[in-house]
C-alpha cells in the first residue's frame, strides 16, 4: 500500500502530507479550547485529503517519462500554488484578515523566509502560530530532500559549482547517489534517511529549550524554526513572553544553526565519513571563519573606533557584546534572522553607525548548499575566492601551475565562472525587485531591505536592517505579491528558472 502511494505524483503526496499536518493544529485547538481554529484546520484537512484522494485516483496509472523534470516543475508549483491550500485554514482561523495576507504568510513559511504581516503576535492564536512554525518546518525538510534528490542530479541549487557539465542537464556531481535511480526513488530514499535526523534534532532542541525555561509551546516553535532557519516565533523573538531560556538558550540555538552551514553536518557526499569530512568541507570552514572572525573584528573595533564609549568598558558588557555578535553572525549567515538580546550592546560596543549593512551582507552570503539556508550560498563564495586567489598568484608567478587536483582546478575555473553568473543574476533580480517596489511607492531604503530579505529568505531583516523597523503589514497589496514571488525565487534560485529555458531540459 505504501509503495503504491509513493508512486503517485509528488504534488499529490505533498497535498496529502499537508492535510495530515493540519490535524496537529486541529488537535492543539481542541486541547486549548480554541474550537474556531480547531474546526478551521480539521475541516480543511478533510477537504484537502479528499482532493488529494481524487487526484491520486486520477493519476494512479500515469507514468512520467522525465521524472527529474516533472519534479522540478512540481517544486515551482509547490512553492506557488500549494500555499493557496495551506492558507485556507489560516484565513478561516484568523477571520479578520484577507486571503492575500494568509497566502503571503504561507509562502513566507514554506520558503522558510519568516516574514510576517502580523506585527503583534497576540493577534494570532497559539494554534495559528503553531501552523506557521509547522509549515516552515516542513518547508525546511522539503529543501533538504529536494536539494539532494532533485537539484544535485540536475546540477542546480549550488551543485553547479562542482558539476562537470551544463546547468540543468543532469551532469555528474559529487552527491550521495551511488547508482542510477529515478527521481521518485531518490526522493523516497533520502526522505526516509533524512527525516529521522531532522525530526530527532528538532526533538532534542525542543527538550533542551524546555529544560532551560521556555514553555513547551514556545520551545517547540523555536526548535522547529531553528532547524528550518525560518526565524518564526510566536512571541516576537527568542526573549518574548514564555521564552525563559535566556542567553543559554541563544547559545544552544546557535549550535543547532551549524546544520545550515554545510550539508556535511547531516549527510556525507565526499566519500569521507565523520569529522574529517566536515573539517575538509570548504563551506563549513568558510562559515566558521565568518562566525568567529567577524565578531572578533567588531569586538576589537571598540578600541580602534569606539573607545569613547566608556559605559561599555565593563567585563560583563564586553562578554555579552562578543557572544551576541557571534550569535547574530550565525543567525543571519544561516538566514534564520533571530535577534540576540545583546544586539543593542553589540552595536554600542562596536560603534557601528549602520549595523544593518552588516546583517544585509551576511544574509546575501547565505549558508550551505542543500541546507535550509537561503542567500547566494557559501560554496559559490568559496569558488570565487579560490579563483581570485589563483589570479593573484599568477600575477606574482605567471608561469606557475595551479595544483590541488582536477576537482579544485574545475572549481577555480568552471565553478567560479558559474558562480559569477549566479552573482550577476542575483544582482539583476535584486535590482528588478527594488524597481518594482519603488514603482509602488516604496522608499529606496525600504525597497532595498525588503528585496534582500525576500530574495535571501531572511524575513526578520525588515526589523533590524534599517533605521526603523519596516512593517510588512503596511505594504501595498501589489508589494506583498511581489515579495511573495521574490521569496519563491529566492528559495528556488534564478538558475532553476533559467534551466526551464534550456532546450536540453525539455528534450526527450
Amino acid at each position: 500500500m505504501m509503495a503504491r502511494l509513493l508512486q503517485l505524483p509528488l504534488i499529490i503526496i505533498l497535498m496529502g502530507i499537508s492535510a495530515i499536518a493540519m490535524l496537529l493544529p486541529a488537535a492543539h485547538g481542541a486541547a486549548t479550547m480554541d474550537f474556531v481554529s480547531m474546526r478551521a484546520f480539521f475541516y480543511s484537512a478533510l477537504i484537502l485529503l479528499i482532493l488529494a484522494g481524487f487526484g491520486g485516483i486520477a493519476t494512479a496509472g500515469y507514468q512520467v517519462r522525465r521524472q527529474a523534470r516533472s519534479h522540478l516543475i512540481t517544486l515551482v508549483v509547490a512553492y506557488t500554488l500549494l500555499p493557496v491550500l495551506l492558507a485556507i485554514p489560516f484565513h478561516e482561523a484568523v477571520g479578520n484578515t484577507s486571503f492575500l495576507n494568509a497566502y503571503f504568510e504561507m509562502v513566507s513559511a514554506i520558503t522558510t523566509t519568516g516574514a510576517t504581516l502580523f506585527d503583534d503576535p497576540e493577534r494570532l492564536t497559539h494554534t495559528v502560530h503553531l501552523w506557521r512554525a509547522l509549515v516552515g518546518w516542513m518547508g525546511g525538510f522539503l529543501a533538504w530532500v529536494t536539494a539532494i534528490a532533485i537539484m544535485a542530479p540536475l546540477s542546480l541549487g549550488g551543485f553547479e559549482v562542482l558539476a562537470s557539465s551544463g546547468i540543468g542537464r543532469g551532469a555528474s556531481v559529487p552527491t550521495p547517489i551511488h547508482k542510477v535511480a529515478d527521481a521518485s526513488e531518490r526522493l523516497t530514499r533520502y526522505a526516509g534517511k533524512l527525516f529521522p535526523i531532522y525530526a530527532g534534532l528538532t526533538l532534542v532542541l525542543w527538550i533542551a529549550l524546555l529544560v532551560l525555561g521556555d514553555t513547551a509551546f514556545v520551545a517547540l516553535n523555536h526548535a522547529m524554526s531553528t532547524m528550518a532557519t525560518s526565524g518564526i516565533s510566536p512571541v516576537g523573538g527568542l526573549h518574548g513572553e514564555g521564552a525563559g531560556s535566556g542567553y543559554v538558550g541563544e547559545a544552544l540555538i546557535c549550535m543547532f544553526l551549524v546544520f545550515a552551514l554545510s550539508r556535511q553536518t547531516f549527510t556525507s557526499d565526499s566519500g569521507v565519513d565523520g569529522r574529517n569530512a566536515l573539517l575538509s568541507d570548504p563551506e563549513f570552514r568558510l562559515g566558521l571563519a565568518l562566525v568567529i572572525g567577524l565578531p572578533i573584528l567588531l569586538f576589537l573595533r571598540h578600541w580602534f573606533g569606539a573607545y569613547e564609549l566608556a559605559e561599555q568598558q565593563d567585563i560583563a558588557g564586553a562578554a555579552r557584546a562578543l557572544l551576541g555578535g557571534v550569535f547574530m553572525v550565525m543567525s543571519f549567515l544561516t538566514t534564520a534572522g533571530f535577534e540576540s538580546a545583546a544586539w543593542g550592546e553589540v552595536r554600542l560596543w562596536s560603534g557601528l553607525q549602520t549595523p544593518g549593512l552588516l546583517l544585509l551582507g551576511l544574509a546575501i552570503f547565505g549558508g550551505g548548499v542543500a541546507t535550509t539556508a537561503g542567500g547566494v550560498k557559501l560554496l559559490r563564495v568559496y569558488a570565487l575566492y579560490r579563483h581570485g586567489e589563483r589570479e593573484l598568484e599568477k600575477l606574482v608567478h605567471p608561469s606557475s601551475v595551479g595544483g590541488s587536483g582536477a576537482s579544485a582546478r574545475r572549481m577555480r575555473r568552471q565553478g567560479a565562472y558559474v558562480a559569477w553568473i549566479f552573482f550577476m543574476l542575483f544582482a539583476l533580480s535584486l535590482a528588478g525587485v527594488m524597481a518594482a517596489l519603488a514603482l509602488l511607492g516604496t522608499s529606496f531604503e525600504q525597497a532595498a531591505v525588503l528585496s534582500i530579505a525576500a530574495l535571501s529568505t531572511t524575513g526578520p531583516l525588515a526589523n533590524l536592517a534599517s533605521d526603523a523597523p519596516i512593517s510588512y503589514g503596511a505594504l501595498h497589496d501589489g508589494a506583498k505579491m511581489i515579495l511573495a514571488a521574490t521569496m519563491v525565487l529566492g528559495r528556488l534560485e534564478m538558475l532553476v528558472i533559467i534551466a526551464f529555458l534550456n532546450p536540453a531540459f525539455w528534450r526527450q
